[in-house]
């Protein structure tokens, strides 16, 4: 999810529409993303998040970046504060194989995720260039599930989110979110293929 731009207080660099999701984030025991447009911010390094929004149009001034980037950096400490809590990617063969920001850039990427795909709570899964099925047409997605069993999602698109509280709807996107996760490689194939990705820039 990109949700990120000029914010106010404790939460600058949030979007508006992104800053209550980030808080369920932090209670959440599981969350789970599909993207299909650029790396999970979750799974970002630093390099690869400035490449990002160097691409921002209109451009960000350099304090709104630094912003950004600031805050797409702390939200990644979710993953290594919260062991018990378990995180599922789920990205586009095409996102691995983009070079955004130069080759360099691509390589401590692809380094980043590997890195974290190592983690026990941390699964990635590649849904391949050329899968015949694909349950996630309808765009990127979040998932995540609260201490008290309540399964909840968010959508976003441009410029806005909106998060899905609805038992019904978010029901239907974790359905979809665990066909996607079949129609997929499997992590150890997707690791696999990462593996093969960075060997060859």
């Amino acid at each position: 999810m990109r949700g990120y731009q000029e914010g106010n207080g404790g939460e600058q660099g949030l979007a508006a529409w992104f800053r209550r999701w980030a808080r369920l984030e932090r209670v959440a025991v599981s969350l789970c993303t599909y993207e299909c447009r650029l790396v999970p911010g979750l799974l970002q390094s630093e390099g690869y998040a400035r490449a990002a929004f160097d691409n921002s149009v209109p451009p960000l001034s350099d304090d709104q970046k630094e912003a950004q980037v600031a805050a797409r950096m702390q939200r990644q400490e979710l993953i290594r504060s919260r062991p018990n809590t378990s995180f599922s990617f789920v990205m586009e063969e095409y996102i691995a194989r983009r070079r955004l920001g130069g080759t360099d850039v691509a390589r401590g990427q692809l380094d980043h995720i590997l890195a974290f795909a190592e983690l026990r709570n941390v699964t990635v899964q590649i849904m391949p260039i050329d899968s015949e099925c694909h349950a996630g047409l309808d765009g990127p997605l979040a998932l995540l599930e609260t201490p008290d069993g309540k399964r909840l999602a968010y959508s976003e698109g441009q410029k806005n989110g909106r998060l899905i509280v609805d038992v019904t709807e978010a029901a239907v996107l974790h359905q979809r979110y665990a066909t996607l996760r079949s129609q997929a490689l499997s992590p150890l194939d997707s690791v696999g293929l990462l593996k093969r990705l960075r060997g060859a820039l």
